[in-house]
């Protein structure tokens, strides 16, 4: 099934979400290994466990588009909903790279 144009918008939140996760993993992860703090190593899972959900959105907005389709309501909860993730996580990747 074709993706929707607001399915599509979607799916690169998410890709874009995961290049923030990826930067902060990398961040995050060479802080654990230097201080080895839990703290830092829930950031790592934390990062982990986001990324993860993100490429399986992308999984589903491809190979699942009906579960959204009959209601452009809810396409479009779903964009604002990883555009409020991207604002999110882009806040968190500025203040850690600093």
């Amino acid at each position: 099934m074709n993706m929707t144009p607001l399915l599509s918008v979607a799916a690169v939140l998410s890709a874009l979400n995961i290049g923030l996760l990826a930067t902060l993993l990398v961040v995050w992860g060479r802080n654990y290994r230097r201080f080895g703090t839990p703290l830092t190593l829930g950031f790592v899972a934390f990062a982990g466990v986001l990324a993860v959900e993100n490429v399986v959105a992308i999984g589903f907005f491809i190979s699942s588009g009906m579960l959204y389709a009959a209601d452009p309501a809810a396409q479009t909860t779903v964009v604002a909903m990883r555009a409020l993730q991207f604002v999110a996580l882009g806040f968190l990747t500025s203040v850690t790279l600093r």
